[in-house]
């Protein structure tokens, strides 16, 4: 199987991400309170990383059409819309409960934490299924670079 690099690490980061959350969540049912903390920041980390890498590609390499049948490709479209809308939600939660627990507001942070993480869990399965859809159980469609596609070069 030959899959490309960048989109297979940072779909690696996501579920790193996603798997940090779950041994937060953990964590914090446990009390621990510090190695909670830490590990919702690397879960942070592993979730910019993947956002670094999937920016960076989609500018400079481009995004990856469909390759699938075609009598699919509506189906790939609304699933790719879905887990867009959970990513952009999940990801400005995430911003909303760190802030909150680390600003000491637990109150809020109690509140949006276990949404947050449940979203996030949805956006890390959903992310992986675009990428097995796009690169393992079809072969990619077409690549456009933004740049390609803006300026026409």
């Amino acid at each position: 199987m030959n899959v490309p690099l960048l989109p297979t690490i940072s779909t690696f980061f996501i579920v790193l991400s996603a798997i940090f959350v779950a041994i937060g969540w953990s964590l914090i049912r446990q009390r621990k309170i510090e190695a909670h903390k830490k590990m919702m920041l690397a879960a942070a980390v592993s979730a910019v990383l993947f956002f670094i890498i999937y920016v960076s590609r989609t500018v400079f390499i481009g995004n990856t059409a469909f390759g699938g049948p075609e009598h699919l490709k509506l189906y790939y479209t609304v699933f790719l819309i879905f887990h867009i809308t959970l990513a952009t939600g999940g990801a400005l939660l995430g911003i909303f409960t760190i802030a909150s627990g680390l600003k000491n507001n637990l109150t809020r942070h109690r509140r949006l934490g276990p949404i947050t993480s449940i979203i996030w869990f949805f956006t890390a399965i959903t992310g992986v299924a675009v990428y097995l859809l796009l690169y393992v159980f079809y072969h990619g469609g077409e690549t456009t670079s933004v740049i390609k596609a803006i300026l026409g070069f």
